[in-house]
């Protein structure tokens, strides 16, 4: 019988995530071409009265007035916080820190501008080089994830996104290229983030515009199976390449529960948890559930597969499975309750839990809940690389940042990670989301801040750029130091 861990692994994990799209900037510099999230527009709150939790959706005309008029515009992901001029700063800050691990994702139009190109683009590759030497230098592992959210728009406008079956290669050929380049440097990889998100926003997860298509259930579907299958390459790609690299998938982890102990409510929870675990189902098992064979039919869905997508799906199962992890559902059996299944925020609130700024159940209990179930349902190592909590900071005049409220919610959260390995869970690590102030995904607002540290910078644009320490910052310092111990 395996023995009781303590505490944390001593080799554990400990860093911090961000995404290119959301902290680079430089979107036009050393080649770059444009990607999806460049067209993600700020929408002010005080013009339009609120803000969504996810506003990263773009339809065909919208794409076009961003194109031919980009000046009505703000899109704050093409200038981040400047980490392409400034990421020698902000690594040295990490290592402050102790990160024994930094999440971070490549831009594949950095790469191919536009997806098509054969050869790459030598200047994008040479940046991420530097990135990497500069986080070796610390004796910081580079976790990188390979597509995270972005993709050359070029794909969207000649294929419409992953609908489209022509992506898989040209992925492949993004994937190997940067396996080759950084075999010496990267040892941790994830193939898709959050790649669940098809269900919520096929724009941002697939670069498809659902006004294109038909039917967008059947989109969505689609769209997966053609990043599985080009998932599934990229794995046997890093097996080939880095044989002793890790390579691993990763959902947005959405635990739900029953509204009541009513049948209809436990049933109904039941399958938008299948739903949610679809997704790394496919790519830890290597195959279809059987589950989705009634879920497709029910919904006339139908898949298109070609002969051998079955065989590379199972020659392309992943090494681990990462998790973001930001809150639960609440589930019950009502008449929108197949809308609202697998969906990124929920209209039902449990009573039982405090909510954040924007309105997002507040569980850590539920992280235990969601990493025990997967470690009994997969078996695999397990990490949790997107966690923390998006607040208004304040930046007072000696510039300092009292949130406690953040060292509050992780520690809940650190906790529980602890108490989950004394059930037996394997985990890998943990990355805090946005550990350093970044563009946020849904809203594009930068006053939505996760980080340890302050970025001088306003939702347009404004400000000095000046990095800041948070008082999290050294929470979080001494939590690494002492592996988890000392909260």
């Amino acid at each position: 019988m395996k023995e009781l861990q303590a505490g944390f692994p001593k080799d554990f994990l400990w860093g911090g995530a961000t995404a290119a799209n959301q902290i680079e900037g430089a979107y036009l510099e050393d080649g770059k071409g444009l990607s999806t999230s460049d067209f993600a527009a700020y929408k002010d709150p005080y013009i339009t009265g609120k803000v969504d939790n996810f506003t990263f959706n773009v339809s065909s005309k919208e794409l076009e007035a961003y194109k031919s008029h980009p000046e009505k515009y703000l899109f704050p992901k093409r200038w981040g916080i400047d980490f392409y001029h400034r990421y020698k700063e902000d690594i040295a800050l990490f290592a402050e820190m102790g990160f024994k691990t930094f999440r971070i994702s490549i831009s594949w139009a950095r790469i191919f501008p536009t997806g098509l190109e054969e050869k790459p683009n030598e200047a994008g590759l040479d940046f991420y080089d530097k990135v990497f030497d500069e986080c070796i230098k610390y004796g910081i592992e580079p976790l990188v994830t390979m597509s995270h959210y972005e993709m050359p728009i070029t794909l969207t406008e000649k294929y419409n996104g992953w609908v489209s079956r022509e992506l898989i290669p040209l992925f492949e050929k993004y994937a190997r290229t940067i396996l080759k380049r950084y075999k010496n440097k990267v040892n941790y990889w994830i193939t898709f983030n959050e790649m669940n998100m098809d269900m919520n926003s096929l724009y941002t997860g697939a670069g498809t515009l659902e006004d294109l298509v038909e039917d967008t259930l059947t989109a969505t579907y689609q769209s997966s199976h053609h990043q599985f299958l080009a998932s599934a390459r990229a794995v046997k790609a890093c097996h080939e390449i880095i044989p002793e690299a890790k390579i691993g998938c990763m959902i947005n982890q959405i635990e739900s529960y029953a509204m009541t102990t009513k049948p209809e409510d436990q049933l109904q929870a039941l399958k938008s948890n299948q739903l949610n675990m679809f997704y790394p189902d496919v790519q830890a098992r290597g195959e279809y559930p059987s589950y989705m064979a009634r879920y497709f039919e029910d919904n006339a869905i139908h898949v298109v597969m070609e002969k051998g997508d079955e065989a590379l799906l199972k020659e392309g199962i992943v090494d681990y499975v990462a998790i973001s992890y930001y809150m639960s559902h609440v589930t019950e059996a009502r008449e929108d309750a197949s809308k609202l299944a697998g969906s990124f925020d929920s209209p039902i609130k449990n009573s039982y839990l405090e909510l954040t700024q924007w309105d997002w159940p507040i569980d850590p209990i539920g992280l235990r809940i969601s990493l025990i179930k997967l470690n009994d349902r997969y078996e695999k190592p397990l990490f949790v690389c997107e966690n923390g909590l998006g607040a208004k900071d304040e930046l007072t005049n000696n510039q300092k940042i009292h949130d406690d409220y953040r060292i509050d919610y992780l520690k809940k959260h650190v906790l529980q990670m602890r108490e989950a390995i004394r059930d037996g869970v394997d985990l890998m690590g943990y990355t805090t989301w946005g550990c350093i102030d970044l563009i946020s995904c849904g809203t594009s607002q930068m006053s939505k801040r996760y980080g340890f540290i302050y970025v001088d910078q306003d939702d347009k644009g404004q400000g000095s750029l000046a990095r800041y320490k948070k008082d999290s910052f050294y929470w979080y310092k001494e939590c690494i130091a002492s592996n988890g111990e000392t909260l």
